[in-house]
């Protein structure tokens, strides 16, 4: 039997499989002994080694780190980058984010798409190869990472210890084939405060978001007021204006607003609604003369409900990528500060330092200090008529029969830029319908049956 058809006999398995490693909860946590990103990502790295093993691949785990998986010999290695962590569940789930609940013909559950499903699918393709008999003259190695979401030290410390393979692939975006990514930087905006007051209202905290990769969901002040009544009154006002969702819960002089986006991947933040800035509108109109007031007033002047840096000073764009990505991810304020955590996809021409000098200039005169992140993630390019491109390519339209797309550059990070000659592969279709970072994530079963063919034709024609 080829490898195509076998796929087809471990749909079962391959949908169990899936479901068991979503119900991992592979958030990054606390660092515990041998478990450098904590128990949940240290829990998926294993489910994924001892499926591997239950195959009949050699298997490594690198002290808890990452992990990989070999199928055959060979002078060269045909690599696949997977990782099994996730970014945080957020709130407003119709089904269990952990669970792996099946519902007309879909896996719902955090990380579905990105990467567990994806990375099941690399792992049945990997079988199908090795269970058809098909001869291969290099070596297949899967890499699996666990802290892709929040920092790459998992990468870092795999290529510090083992050889990179000579040619790679990641299935963590998007289809046909991704020959250029955007640079990443986070970076926190900072505004000191000497008051929280403001006329009769003191502003207790503001909050929001989950990870600056994400369009935040939610976000919430807690404000204390003489004159609850007033605020209501304001609030009710606002709303039938703006039609903003926003709401508001009192407690004494407590009064807690609290606002409501949709999430989304923080390489298009013009794909979700950004929780922050309904929430910083409405306190715009709210508040008046006061150090908190003047950090809400630029961020209602120069971020809120701008995606391209067009405010601030770093609107950047060429010809390759197009626009640079700007996503106000996480907010906290106190008595003390107020800290905007903010994460820009920068176009593969630019540089971080162009963002950083544009935005400084900005906020000149503001009080408001730029912290850069500790990183700059490269951008990535690879030429188009790259043997790995042209081959994967290749697979492409002869599994789909899309004979039209071409391949395409995006604001996403993916672990091709943790090696050379390495480019992103899937698995979302073009017009498919983006759910990563999102509530209700999913892959169909036919999706993922789908992928893991073309996964399958993939691998083959790179080792073959």
């Amino acid at each position: 039997m080829n490898f195509i058809d076998l796929i087809d006999s471990y749909e079962q398995d391959i949908i169990k499989s899936t479901q068991d490693i979503v119900k991992i909860k592979s958030v990054e946590e606390e660092k515990r002994l041998n478990m450098p990103f904590g128990e949940g990502p240290y829990k998926a790295l294993k489910f994924a080694l001892d499926l591997a093993e239950e195959m009949g691949f050699k298997t490594k785990n690198l002290d808890g780190f990452a992990g990989h998986a070999d199928l055959g010999d060979g002078e060269q290695t045909v690599g696949i980058l997977v990782h099994l962590d996730v970014v945080p569940e957020g709130s407003g789930w119709t089904y269990p984010p952990y669970s792996g609940e099946i519902q007309d013909g879909k896996i719902y559950g955090r990380g579905t798409t990105d990467d567990k499903g994806p990375a099941i699918a690399c792992m049945y393709a990997m079988k199908a190869l090795k269970e058809s008999g098909v001869k291969l003259n290099k070596k297949i190695r899967i890499i699996f990472g666990t802290n892709e979401e929040t920092g790459w030290g998992c990468m870092k410390h795999y290529f510090k210890h083992e050889k990179a393979p000579d040619m790679a692939f990641t299935p963590d975006a998007d289809f046909p084939v991704i020959y250029g990514e955007k640079g990443i930087i986070v970076f926190d905006l900072v505004k000191k405060l000497d008051s929280n007051c403001c006329n009769d209202i003191i502003v207790k905290s503001i909050k929001g978001g989950n990870a600056p990769n994400m369009v935040p969901d939610y976000s919430e002040s807690i404000l204390e007021a003489s004159d609850t009544s007033l605020v209501e009154e304001k609030l009710n006002s606002f709303v039938t204006k703006t039609n903003y969702p926003l709401h508001l819960e009192k407690d004494g002089k407590d009064i807690k607003i609290i606002s409501k986006g949709i999430s989304a991947h923080g390489s298009t933040p013009e794909k979700g609604e950004n929780a922050i800035s309904y929430l910083m509108a409405f306190l715009g109109e709210l508040l008046a003369d006061s150090p908190i007031c003047e950090f809400i007033d630029m961020y209602n002047e120069k971020i809120a409900f701008k995606h391209h840096g067009e405010g601030i000073g770093c609107s950047l764009e060429d010809d390759i990528s197009g626009k640079l990505n700007f996503n106000p991810g996480v907010i906290k304020g106190n008595e003390e500060e107020i800290r905007l955590t903010i994460n820009v996809r920068y176009p593969i021409k630019s540089s971080a330092k162009e963002v950083y000098d544009g935005i400084r200039k900005s906020l000149q005169s503001t009080g408001i200090e730029l912290i850069e992140g500790e990183g700059d993630t490269k951008p990535l390019y690879v030429n188009k008529n790259n043997f790995l491109v042209e081959k994967l390519m290749k697979v492409y339209k002869e599994q789909t029969g899309d004979m039209d797309s071409e391949p395409i550059t995006i604001g996403g990070g993916t672990y091709a830029r943790a090696m050379k000659n390495a480019v992103a592969f899937g698995p979302v279709f073009p017009g498919q319908i983006e759910v990563a970072h999102q509530k209700d994530e999913f892959i169909s079963i036919e999706q993922l049956m789908r992928i893991t063919k073309i996964y399958a034709g993939a691998l083959y024609e790179l080792a073959k």
